[in-house]
């Protein structure tokens, strides 16, 4: 698992750097120690292409089929925008934030800020004597933060001004993404040292986006026209494709995450194929029971529900389990996102809350239990599932309000610097006019 690396990553890396600067016999031998295996390395640079692969096209085009015509390229724009600025914040302060050397429980040190000290030589740890080259992991991890904000765009898609969504996601990331990824993967982080599992991201990534999403669309308000207008996916053909592609990077995701290529990685492949089928065979039978069809977007949103709650999980529960884990995230996320979000009265428009943030929560839960030896999982002998419920339960819990509060401070202060929510006319003639002076489609 992912939580072992930010400490060897230091020793290695440092080891490698001294090494250079000695030129002595047992440096060098230290440095012929630490040599990337040419495998795993190849593995890495493919998953961390997967990721990208996620974001663009995948996320865009998913989220862009579901909105009105007249907003589809504000989405693809915000996504492909937000991926582009975080890579940046990345290699300039958000590496050393969440896997520098040394800090604390919450944070890491400012010693590698704009990769101060990272050479082609420099090596970073897997989980065994390998090592990958620290600017393939550096690179890995910046896919992870850059697709974080960018599903968040999700909640207030149609009503947000372009600008603020930027300078959301800055100080978003810098309050909450990068501190709960020190938390929960470096070696001196605080969730971390609880003993929590999150393989791929469940707390880090889906979590951490479902709550900021519905903190979001709480403040910036219902869209224009809501329950009066007709706000139907524009293409569902698009967000099949979308969804589509979402399923093939995620493998990328979660069996990139085991950062070798190895049976760890194949456990976290298998696990992807098999909780996502079973997620939408899930939402489609729950559908067809409670609508008499079974839809497209419901097949879609099953398929993305199943995908974030096998992510904490991927590396750590067998395959049955982790259809049993897509049926339960399924009829968990299609409650919110069809009894409470109506009966609630917010307004989050693509379900980014009750598919990634209910999904990430089910899934970081379930992980305490499914990884337990007599359910297929990987868990010793002594497995506690009520001690690791119990932990899952606290690194969930620490999330969710680290989140809600660091997001609440980054929304109002993008409101305050150049206002959150586009205006009544911008709104009703279409953000892609409005922003970006074009549209997607002609006549």
């Amino acid at each position: 698992m992912k939580k072992t690396i930010p400490t060897a990553l230091a020793l290695v890396a440092a080891s490698a750097v001294s090494a250079l600067a000695q030129g002595a016999p047992e440096a060098a031998a230290e440095i012929a120690a630490a040599a990337p295996n040419p495998g795993n390395t190849a593995w890495m640079m493919i998953a961390t292409v997967l990721v990208l692969l996620m974001i663009l096209p995948g996320l865009a085009l998913f989220y862009g089929g579901l909105v009105r015509a007249k907003n589809m390229l504000s989405v693809l724009m915000q996504v492909m925008m937000v991926a582009a600025v975080m890579m940046i914040v990345w290699v300039c302060y958000g590496y050393t934030m969440a896997f520098g050397d040394g800090g604390n429980a919450f944070i890491s040190g400012f010693g590698k800020l704009f990769l101060a000290g990272v050479t082609p030589d420099s090596a970073a740890a897997t989980f065994s004597d390998e090592v990958i080259p620290e600017y393939v992991f550096i690179c890995f991890q910046m896919t992870f933060a850059a697709i974080t904000p960018a599903l968040i765009v999700g909640a207030f898609a149609e009503r947000v001004r372009f600008g603020a969504v930027i300078i959301f996601s800055v100080i978003w990331a810098t309050l909450v993404y990068f501190p709960i990824a020190h938390m929960v993967w470096a070696g001196n982080g605080l969730i971390f040292n609880w003993g929590a599992l999150d393989f791929a991201g469940g707390t880090v990534v889906h979590i951490n986006a479902g709550v900021a999403a519905l903190v979001g669309c709480v403040m910036v308000g219902k869209r224009e026209g809501l329950g009066r207008d007709m706000m139907a996916p524009h293409s569902m053909t698009l967000t099949m494709v979308g969804a589509s592609l979402l399923w093939v990077g995620w493998f990328g995701f979660n069996a990139g995450s085991n950062l070798e290529a190895n049976g760890g990685a194949a456990l976290a492949m298998i696990n992807t194929f098999t909780a996502t089928a079973g997620a939408i065979v899930a939402w489609a039978l729950i559908e067809s029971f409670t609508r008499g069809k079974s839809s497209m977007l419901g097949a879609a949103s099953g398929l993305v529900a199943g995908l974030v709650a096998v992510t904490p999980a991927c590396g750590t529960i067998g395959p049955v389990g982790a259809i049993v884990l897509g049926f339960a995230a399924s009829a968990a996320c299609y409650f919110f996102v069809a009894v409470v979000k109506p009966a609630a009265g917010y307004d989050d428009s693509l379900d980014v809350f009750g598919i990634h943030g209910i999904g990430g929560i089910v899934g970081a839960l379930a992980t305490g239990i499914l990884t337990a030896p007599g359910l297929g999982g990987t868990g010793a002998e002594d497995f506690s599932i009520a001690a690791q419920v119990w932990t899952q339960f606290l690194a969930v819990a620490v999330t969710i309000v680290w989140c809600a509060v660091g997001s609440a401070i980054a929304f109002k202060i993008a409101d305050l610097l150049v206002g959150l929510r586009a205006t009544t006319e911008a709104e009703r003639t279409g953000l892609d006019l409005s922003y970006h002076g074009e549209a997607a489609y002609h006549s």
